[in-house]
């Protein structure tokens, strides 16, 4: 092939002007946009050989408007964007990104956990307000601190990122449980298998990690809510639609699990002021788990990696 013409639509994310481009722009008549509408797509794709995409839609009806089109490639792990079935029929190759960001994400499990335990933000804005200067003692605190060792880890989804966030907890010396579907392939030493029920009544902490799917879509509901403990945290760094929003707003609101930090939401960006920004027992991030300087620098290498695979007639990372 000649030198191809690569279209990114929605680059903003992956590359704000911090990253070097070359390693993408190199491989032919490279084009990007900030961000693209769905009305938008086919005339800003349709030069393109090759088209990066994190979550601009490229439907049926979008495949069949680019007929130069022959590689698609997700600057993601996730490819629920992409009509995979219109791509095989048109033997367009659609190639995502693994792994680049298990480091980063298991990280910041790690921060909204313990910005739940230990109330950094919360003591750290009382001290510079005066609170500390006022005291009659050399310390003070809210209320009682939790202290990780010990307690129970829940994992949900023991994939990469599930054992990244497994291998912290055990060294903090927590106990680890998981819910995972392969529990053979995936078994770790220090951890231990255990059905859903048990995972969320027994765990101190969750933390889901499963891709979403049809099957566990808005799993983690009154149900499952009402089976944990009291002092228990959920953690959800992996996708909005694991958990039924407004299920959590309620045992939140009535204190039925202790603390909730969610790095995602259903709908994102959210349309305006969101219920949960409401509570005080709920941290919010804006998805921002998987986005490190040096895990966007390892997603730029794989994207660059799989376009050059394709080039050379050997796709990799292929899910269609």
């Amino acid at each position: 092939m000649q030198k191809p013409t690569i279209v990114y639509l929605d680059a903003h994310t992956l590359n704000p002007g911090d990253i070097d481009w070359s390693p993408i722009s190199n491989l032919g008549n490279f084009k990007r946009y900030e961000f693209t509408e769905s009305d938008q797509v086919v005339e800003r794709a349709k030069i393109a050989d090759i088209v990066l995409v994190n979550k601009a839609l490229i439907s049926a009806e979008v495949l069949a408007q680019l007929p130069n089109l022959k590689c698609i490639c997700v600057t993601a792990t996730g490819y629920n964007n992409v009509d995979l079935k219109a791509a095989r029929a048109r033997n367009i190759p659609v190639c995502n990104a693994v792994g680049y960001s298990t480091p980063a994400v298991a990280q910041h499990v790690f921060a909204l956990l313990l910005a739940m335990t230990n109330g950094v933000e919360r003591h750290s804005q009382s001290a510079k307000s005066g609170d500390w200067a006022a005291q009659q003692h050399f310390a003070y605190w809210f209320e009682a601190l939790d202290e990780l060792h010990g307690k129970t880890m829940g994992i949900y989804g023991l994939g990469r990122i599930g054992q990244s966030v497994a291998k912290l907890a055990l060294a903090f010396e927590m106990n680890v449980l998981a819910k995972h579907k392969h529990p053979e392939r995936d078994a770790m030493p220090g951890v231990q298998f255990v059905d859903l029920e048990t995972l969320f009544s027994e765990s101190d902490v969750i933390s889901l990690h499963a891709p979403l799917s049809d099957q566990n879509h808005e799993i983690v509901n009154k149900d499952l809510l009402a089976k944990m403990k009291p002092s228990a945290y959920l953690i959800n760094t992996g996708r909005g639609g694991l958990i039924q929003e407004q299920d959590l707003y309620e045992a939140l609101s009535k204190q039925q699990i202790k603390g909730a930090a969610l790095d995602v939401l259903q709908k994102e960006p959210p349309s305006g002021p969101h219920p949960l920004f409401e509570l005080d027992n709920c941290i919010i991030t804006p998805h921002q788990a998987w986005a490190s300087l040096a895990a966007r620098k390892r997603l730029m290498d794989i994207v660059a990696g799989n376009i050059e695979a394709f080039l050379k007639g050997a796709p990799t990372q292929v899910v269609n």
